[in-house]
């Protein structure tokens, strides 16, 4: 039994400057405009599950009564990029 993926064709319309920027980087990168096309609609597609799945994550714990205090989300946020990182903070509040 073949693992290889089948394709099929797919039209889309795109404005002519679109068009014009997705061919230069096409060149730049010595890629067809498709091999690009498929490739941001993949990063796209995975970028979206992935927000679906945090969300639906977030909702479970909500569901659990379990949640990051604001201070706690704040701390970190404003720790990032510096020497002193904070890491992830966990559960501070149970309802």
């Amino acid at each position: 039994m073949s693992t290889k993926a089948t394709t099929t064709p797919y039209t889309i319309r795109l404005d002519a400057t679109v068009k014009k920027r997705l061919e230069a980087q096409a060149a730049r990168e010595d890629r067809s405009a498709a091999q690009l096309a498929v490739r941001a609609i993949e990063s796209m597609l995975q970028a979206k599950q992935e927000k679906h799945d945090a969300i639906h994550a977030a909702v479970a714990l909500a569901d659990k009564g379990e949640f990051i205090s604001e201070e706690a989300m704040t701390k970190w946020v404003m720790s990032w990029g510096t020497d002193n990182e904070l890491p992830e903070p966990t559960v501070d509040i149970k309802l």
